[in-house]
């Protein structure tokens, strides 16, 4: 007794354990995450640190030099790249491909803490993972036009952030142009001078002023009270009235030697959206999570959000990824349905019988079905590339079945009963099935072995075709055989064929004929066909030499990231200026719907003299094609002094 004969003499168990595959399919279906591009680990991390006020000179010597000693000494990295800015210091750390990265955070952490940095370093270095194929999901801007920015950023980072953080899915909220409230103090050089004074005697003055230190407690006969005075300055009137010194017996205010304001910490950062100052929140997802189904609960969020914010704070959406990662998805599915539904057609054109027609038909989905459920189990994601792996499975997973059937209706067209066919049919071709599968997997290898970071791109494109055509196997050798069993009947198979053929009558035994007809003249004239076929080789060879090549085609996905470069020596306000004018030239763009622009030394930006800029584009049936936009654009921007913008 055969494999197969197992499942054929149980059509109801066999009928149960496919039912339960359909089922496990539907179920992991449903839980697949959503995303553009498989999730890639990128053993990736970045350490940044910030010191408002520090030149890069500074921070390269105070900052950097030291944690790149210390970060140095971690094993399995593999190279190590900082930048220093002013304020600001990025180390950049990637790490072999097998490195674990919860380990190696373990091993930063215990390396920042260790490295000597100044005393008076206001916020601790901080690291957080990088992933290359991971951008933004969402992206929000707070815009108003009676509230200072300032307060405009407070409400970002103090309610805004916190609670979109809390939404499953949401991995990171990252603020461009986040500008903390600071009171800034504007010393005037001469007037300190005059008074035989120092910017040190007034840092230190400050220092000892701004300080919330326990005060002690009254202890009486009866009753304690304990201390509660807090002597930290809270507004720009506090650090005016503040006495830095004693000179002719007569005390020094800070407001006598300087201007105080309430400011902010860094003044050069800045933001916009759609020509307004901004204040922009970009929201990442968490590794594996279902991209569409974090951004639909976000946006059930935003009502709540918008109802804590003052009347004059306006929070809208600027760009949504999900757009076209909706899109994307959808026509995949579609081309995944037609497929099918093709592949079934052709199936019926040329069995020309239903049942023979039905069987490898559901073979089909059932193969699909299984491999969502095993997807979902491994972690998979359901994304362009894995969808393309289905479309392309969907051709392969009926070859088994098509094989089976046509052995066992063989043995039909001999007399045998169905069963007996099915047994004896299934028994002969089983390991032909089994060949057909292994060799099928064997082209696979090679992705499934890739090293580095495209091997994990692919890993599941190669992972998903192995899975599904394992499945179409197994689906061949248990349910197809058995269905042939119980649907397929001698009786039922058309006759008079053999005669049509003789005579060459109907399409079939026509085409048939002209088959005839060119496999006589291909081996009447060889030394033509091996010529054809060489030329054929030598022309594959020399368009795969000649066609552009890439890790992933080019996307329209609805945005453009664009890099804003100036000359090095630019001050802020020039540097803002040609911002503006830039993302002016670019909002007039037909094609554009909507331009954020952010400056400023930071984690987006390495200096000072650079800036990023995120295009919207309008629907692609309200514009042309992304070359043709960026081209446009390129154009409108051509014209601005002093200012490149490369897209």
């Amino acid at each position: 007794m055969g494999f197969s004969s197992i499942f054929i003499r149980r059509p109801i168990a066999t009928s149960l354990l496919m039912a339960a595959v359909l089922l496990l399919g539907i179920i992991g279906y449903k839980a697949l995450p959503v995303s553009a591009l498989p999730e890639i680990e990128a053993p990736s991390l970045v350490v940044s640190t910030q010191y408002p006020g520090a030149s890069a000179t500074t921070i390269a010597t105070l900052v950097t030099t030291p944690l790149e000693q210390q970060l140095g000494q971690i094993s399995g990295l593999t190279m190590m790249s900082s930048n220093s800015a002013a304020g600001l210091s990025t180390i950049t750390l990637q790490f072999a491909m097998d490195t674990d990265l919860d380990v190696a955070a373990q091993d930063v952490q215990s390396a920042l803490r260790t490295a000597r940095l100044p005393s008076s370093l206001p916020y601790p270095p901080v690291y957080k993972r990088v992933n290359p194929a991971d951008a933004p999901i969402l992206t929000l801007a707070l815009t108003s036009d009676s509230v200072p920015l300032r307060d405009v950023n407070n409400y970002a980072d103090s309610i805004l952030a916190q609670r979109l953080a809390q939404v499953p899915g949401v991995g990171l909220v990252s603020i461009a142009g986040n500008v903390r409230p600071a009171i800034r103090v504007q010393v005037d050089p001469g007037k300190l001078a005059n008074l035989g004074l120092s910017m040190e005697d007034v840092r230190s003055a400050l220092t000892q002023a701004n300080v919330n230190a326990a005060k002690g407690s009254l202890n009486g006969a009866v009753q304690t009270y304990e201390i509660g005075t807090n002597d930290q300055l809270q507004s720009a009137a506090d650090y005016a009235n503040t006495i830095i010194a004693y000179k002719n017996n007569a005390p020094v205010k800070l407001s006598d030697v300087a201007g105080v304001v309430e400011g902010v910490e860094n003044d050069q950062l800045a933001a916009w959206a759609d020509g307004k100052p901004a204040v922009l929140l970009d929201i990442r997802r968490q590794p594996g999570a279902n991209i569409i189904k974090t951004v639909d609960q976000i946006e059930q969020t935003l009502p709540s959000l918008r109802a804590v914010l003052p009347a004059g704070i306006h929070l809208s959406v600027f760009s949504d990824r999900t757009v076209t990662i909706r899109a994307s998805v959808r026509d995949v599915e579609v081309t995944l349905l037609i497929a099918v539904i093709l592949v079934v057609a052709v199936i019926f054109v040329f069995l020309r019988r239903l049942w023979a027609t039905l069987i490898p038909a559901v073979a089909v989905p059932l193969s699909l079905m299984g491999t969502f459920a095993i997807m979902a189990f491994a972690g998979f994601s359901l994304d362009n590339l894995s969808l393309m792996a289905l479309t392309v499975a969907t051709g392969f997973v009926v070859d088994d079945a098509i094989v089976m059937i046509e052995n066992i209706v063989r043995y039909l067209e001999q007399g045998k009963e169905g069963r007996q066919a099915a047994e004896i049919g299934s028994r002969e071709i089983g390991f032909t099935v089994l060949s057909l599968t292994v060799s099928l997997i064997a082209v696979f290898l090679p992705l499934l072995l890739m090293p580095g970071v495209t091997g994990r791109l692919f890993h599941e494109f190669s992972w998903v075709l192995t899975i599904a055509v394992a499945i179409s196997m197994g689906v061949s050798l248990t349910l197809t055989p058995m269905m042939c069993a119980y649907l397929l009947k001698p009786g039922s198979l058309p006759t008079g064929e053999e005669e049509a053929m003789e005579h060459r009558h109907g399409f079939y035994a026509k085409m048939l004929g002209w088959y005839e007809g060119s496999l006589d003249w291909v081996l009447e004239h060889r030394r033509t066909t091996m010529l054809v076929a060489t030329a054929s080789i030598a022309v594959t060879v020399l368009l795969y030499a000649v066609i552009p090549k890439d890790l992933l085609p080019e996307q329209d996905t609805g945005l453009i990231t664009g890099v804003v470069q100036a000359d090095s020596d630019i001050a802020f306000p020039a540097m803002a200026s040609n911002t503006q004018a830039i993302t002016a030239a670019l909002r007039r763009d037909p094609a554009v719907a909507g331009v954020a622009s952010f400056i400023g030394a930071g984690t987006i930006n390495p200096t000072l003299n650079q800036g990023q800029v995120s295009i919207v584009l309008k629907p692609r049936g309200q514009r042309g094609s992304l070359d043709a936009v960026v081209a446009s654009l390129q154009k409108d921007v051509a014209g601005i002094p002093g200012v490149q913008l490369f897209l």
